[in-house]
């Protein structure tokens, strides 16, 4: 028995194919429940970096990679449970749940696979209905002061922040003791789940900075109690080796907007410099990052929006005791302590004068993502 659904799809494409990938809205067609599968009803998502990544192909193409034709993304969100398979136990008919998007782990249960990106045979909530693990929901808490909008986005993008901080803090602190180093500098560029990660870095005393240049993004960081620093009036500090060899008067530029980021820092720290950058975005950013950081410093990450590959000069890390930490998502423990501190705490993200994009409306938000035209946290509904 198959079940049939409304859905945006995405398409393998052809070897070698290099050109960014439409979604098509289409039938969808996926096996009835295994007992430990639950059948549910997407109600809000937020658009995820892996959402990108799977329409550019890059690093891999999702459909090829996982041996299928076609893929409904989509790994953020809020669900209503509609059936249970006999075996679930983490959510009950007619819950609302939120997505975790942990789904293949290792054996302390932190992500190696990713639900509706690289793990085979799932789906995401880019459709009216659909199918999931039981492990991958997590009920909201009862009676819960938020919207479902706000859990939706919730749901990657504060749990990652919330195994990211975890680890980063506690280097930190075991490099530096609070009577040593009472407010620590936390910097990020610009994203939801940055953003995120600096509000708890607040929270635990630290002065905390994030770079954008975006308005919608800059006048939310403002309305999160952080400090925002346009990234325009620093200019282009993403680095082009090959450029910066070749070309002088590009070289002169970046030098220049490099420069200016470190008097900003320097005006920002007392010149004590940055002690836990937030950089999600990856290789482009990377030897400006670098350069920020204070003695003891740390770069902690869990994506990679511009690139993998890095190079550093390890011996000068080395010497500068600099940290680099990486991590992945979060483990289901992690989530659900994340979620049970964001309601009790507040810890949530701040969705005012956030677009909510119309379910016929996802190749807008797709198009606005890739362009960086969009709200910190880009939100599309299921149901319209």
């Amino acid at each position: 028995m198959t079940i049939s659904t409304d859905a945006w799809v995405l398409h393998a494409g052809q070897p070698g194919e290099t050109q960014r990938a439409s979604l098509v809205r289409e039938s969808f067609e996926f096996s009835s429940l295994g007992n430990d599968e639950v059948l549910a009803a997407p109600l809000y998502g937020c658009w995820e970096g892996n959402m990108d990544h799977a329409l550019t192909r890059k690093p891999v193409d999702v459909c090829h990679h996982r041996g299928e034709d076609r893929v409904v993304l989509g790994n953020a969100g809020v669900v209503e449970v509609q059936e249970v398979g006999a075996a679930v136990t983490s959510v009950k008919r007619g819950q609302l749940a939120m997505i975790c998007a942990n789904a293949v782990f290792d054996r302390y249960g932190y992500p190696q696979l990713m639900l509706a990106y690289d793990a085979p045979g799932t789906m995401g909530i880019l459709a009216k209905q659909s199918k999931f693990q039981g492990h991958c929901l997590i009920p909201l808490p009862d009676n819960t002061k938020y919207s479902l909008a706000q859990w939706a986005a919730f749901s990657v993008r504060y749990s990652t922040a919330w195994s990211n901080w975890r680890l980063a803090y506690g280097t930190l602190r075991l490099l530096l003791s609070k009577e040593e180093l009472p407010h620590p500098n936390v910097w990020a560029w610009g994203s939801g789940t940055a953003l995120a990660e600096l509000e708890l870095a607040g929270r635990d005393g630290c002065k905390c900075v994030m770079l954008s240049g975006n308005d919608k993004r800059l006048a939310t960081i403002k309305r999160c109690g952080i400090v925002a620093v346009d990234r325009r009036a620093i200019g282009d500090v993403n680095f082009d080796e090959r450029r910066f060899s070749t070309d002088l008067a590009w070289r002169k530029g970046y030098v220049q907007a490099e420069n200016r980021l470190l008097e900003e820092v320097k005006r920002q720290t007392s010149g004590e410099g940055v002690n836990v950058f937030v950089d999600y975005i990856g290789e482009s950013v990377f030897r400006a990052t670098l350069k920020t950081l204070a003695r003891e410093g740390i770069v902690t990450t869990a994506g990679w929006k511009t690139g993998q590959v890095i190079t550093m000069l390890r011996g000068m890390e080395c010497i500068q005791r600099h940290q680099h930490l990486h991590t992945h998502g979060a483990s289901n423990s992690e989530a659900i302590a994340a979620m049970r501190y964001g309601e009790a705490h507040g810890w949530m993200p701040n969705l005012a004068d956030t677009r909510i994009y119309r379910f016929d409306e996802i190749p807008e938000l797709a198009q606005a993502f890739a362009s960086s035209d969009h709200d910190v946290f880009p939100i599309f509904s299921v149901r319209d």
